[in-house]
């Protein structure tokens, strides 16, 4: 899997951990963020990971990062990329060509975009929590593979119940992303299921057998 990021690099960081279980099933070919100097780049660089950055701001438009970031991935072959705070959204060059995933700090389809946490504490919902979902090219609206609660309690501001939403995704996301290495998946609709199944779509399914 190459995985991207945009600052410190934790979701990676576990990713990069369950990986050195050979049982575990996939491993980190590449690390690529949009930003230079990021903890998260140093972090992989140090582990041995190759890493690479494709700065938004040096294309004159989105299409253009968009082409250029699916070049500098499809570079490592992979079977799945795992977007792990990482704060662009993939286009159709990326998308349209790997499978990937996204982590997300709310119970989607409520609070889709960048300020998932700070809406749902201005709604004032008393739950809320995070989801693994397939990356298509909207925000945040791909078929759900996994989600899980996190209460919000009456003291919470924006960042303490950021930081009790990622430690409820990192492992989320780890054992979620085992189990695709593992497992293979299809997408049938907007119902993802793991394993090989009878129920697929032609157009919309992913497997280890046909990627």
């Amino acid at each position: 899997m190459v995985v991207l990021i945009s600052g410190t690099g934790s979701n990676m960081a576990a990713l990069l951990e369950a990986s050195k279980d050979p049982d575990y099933g996939a491993s980190i070919v590449a690390v690529g963020s949009d930003r230079e100097g990021t903890p998260g780049i140093e972090l992989a660089g140090g582990a041995g990971v190759p890493t690479f950055v494709v700065p938004f701001r040096a294309y004159t438009d989105r299409a253009r990062w968009d082409a250029a970031m699916a070049e500098r991935i499809s570079g490592y072959r992979p079977d799945l990329v795992v977007s792990a705070g990482f704060m662009r959204i993939l286009g159709p060059a990326v998308v349209g060509r790997h499978p990937a995933v996204n982590i997300h700090p709310a119970l989607l389809p409520s609070f889709p975009g960048a300020h998932a946490v700070r809406d749902a504490l201005a709604h004032g919902v008393r739950i809320t929590g995070t989801t693994i979902h397939f990356l298509d090219e909207g925000v945040d609206s791909g078929p759900i593979i996994d989600q899980a609660s996190v209460p919000v309690q009456d003291d919470d501001d924006e960042s303490s119940l950021h930081e009790r939403i990622k430690e409820v995704e990192r492992k989320m996301l780890v054992d979620t992303v085992g189990r695709l290495a593992r497992e293979g998946w299809t997408i049938d609709g907007r119902h993802v299921r793991f394993g090989r199944t009878e129920h697929s779509v032609a157009d919309a399914t992913y497997t280890k057998e046909n990627r």
